[in-house]
């Protein structure tokens, strides 16, 4: 594989991402403090909040260009390695285990402290400005039946590539490299090419990860220039119940961890501390899947493993964003006074289980599913507009959350199939 960046540039990079967080929320802050005291017009912040929001998007539609040729030429030379279909099963199937255990517990961990604290109880939505939900509401149409089994088998692989569609580009990516397996030594120069390819892009993440701090920079300084440090204040009861549910959440995943991985948990959380920190300030766990590869690889997962699993993790394994789905759906039920019965509520459990399945690559994905949620179990998806303020500052422990998850998920499976050598690294 492509060679990695030396510890010394990986330190750098870490100060570099912090110290652009902080920069970001200065300028940020100074910017808001103008408008409200008319040197700078509403039209003025706007243009700010638009234009330094363009360092971001830069850095994340870089990203973006690279993932799915990774995820293709990575999934086949994995499955390709592993040799046959019996041994994709065996792997698929502990990781599909995992995956649905996991999401399970995420649900349930949200169901039960929005039940024990009530976010939503007291609230006036009818004040709330809703104007935000339009947008997404009319999204949630492709969260049908039809629309959702249309969305996870990919019609043209090339659609599926340009779109950067994950969950097809992955099914694609099963059947190729499980028929590339069976043909055995035929297929070999193919597979020899999708190796380089990987190099290739591997090496190209070095280069596109130079711009993560400015993409940093830029996210932070939109978001606190439009909506002032105040923001904080205003949904602090609301993000404070959300991250005792993240803290929650990561305890059961390190527990699980550590039960399996044992103390070599606290090493992979040393490896990962880059992606953690880029997914957390730029709120896309996406944005760090070429990284999050690296890394993993480095600490000392099988590559053949990385290269199977990982895809499949960011199609059905976002912890994060299954513990807020629930968080948020009773909420907006609280706020409009709407009982749902212990059965109703294991009901919207199940039926976000399925709905939020390869929802890695539609942007706002968490909003758009819980919106078509609440219209399923007749409570007003205009509630949405509660949350859309704080859903920025959510997004972030969400991400942070699901590559965290996903790092875990992958790591276990690597030692389950004996491909688990860690590389301890100095805390």
């Amino acid at each position: 594989m492509a060679s990695v960046s030396p510890p010394q540039t990986k330190s750098k990079l870490t100060l570099f991402i912090v110290l652009a967080m902080v920069f970001g929320i200065v300028v940020g802050y100074i910017i808001n403090t103008f408008s409200k005291n008319g040197t700078i017009s509403a039209d003025g912040l706007n243009a700010f909040s638009n234009n330094i929001k363009l360092l971001t998007t830069i850095f994340l539609r870089l990203v973006q260009m690279i993932i799915a040729p990774l995820v293709f030429s990575t999934l086949v030379v994995g499955i390709y390695k592993m040799g046959d279909i019996k041994t994709v099963g065996r792997v698929g199937g502990k990781a599909l285990l995992w995956f649905i255990l996991a999401s399970l517990t995420s649900l349930l961990i949200g169901l039960i402290l929005v039940n024990i604290f009530n976010p939503g109880t007291g609230l006036e939505l009818d004040l709330a400005d809703i104007s935000g939900a339009t947008s997404i509401e009319s999204k949630t149409q492709a969260f049908t039946l039809h629309h959702f089994i249309e969305h996870i088998f990919p019609n043209s692989f090339i659609s599926a590539m340009a779109s950067n569609e994950i969950l097809q580009i992955v099914v694609f990516s099963i059947f190729f490299g499980v028929a590339a397996s069976a043909i055995g030594e035929k297929a070999k120069p193919i597979i020899h090419i999708f190796e380089i390819v990987a190099d290739i892009i591997l090496k190209m993440v070095n280069y596109v990860m130079k711009f993560a701090p400015l993409g940093v920079f830029g996210a932070v300084a939109s978001i606190i220039a439009l909506k002032g440090l105040g923001i904080f204040v205003f949904y602090r009861d609301f993000l404070l119940y959300f991250l005792v549910g993240i803290v929650v959440l990561w305890f059961v995943l390190s527990l699980a961890g550590w039960l399996i991985l044992g103390a070599n948990l606290k090493y992979l959380i040393k490896a990962i501390k880059d992606p953690l920190i880029i997914a957390f300030t730029t709120t896309s766990s996406e944005a760090v899947f070429p990284k999050l590869t690296e890394e993993l690889e480095k600490h000392g997962c099988n590559n053949k493993i990385v290269s199977f699993i990982l895809p499949l993790g960011y199609s059905f394994n976002l912890d994060g964003s299954m513990m807020y789905m629930t968080f948020a759906s009773i909420t907006i039920a609280q706020a409009y006074g709407i009982h749902l019965d212990i059965g109703t509520q294991i009901s919207m459990l199940l039926v976000l289980m399925v709905t939020s399945k390869g929802i890695a690559g539609v942007p706002r994905a968490s909003l758009v599913v819980i919106i078509a949620v609440c219209a399923m179990f007749k409570i007003p998806p205009e509630g949405i507009a509660l949350i859309l303020p704080i859903d920025h500052f959510c997004d972030m422990f969400r991400a942070m959350t699901n590559v965290y998850g996903n790092s875990i998920a992958t790591t276990v499976v690597a030692k389950w199939e004996n491909a688990y050598q860690p590389v301890k690294t100095t805390l």
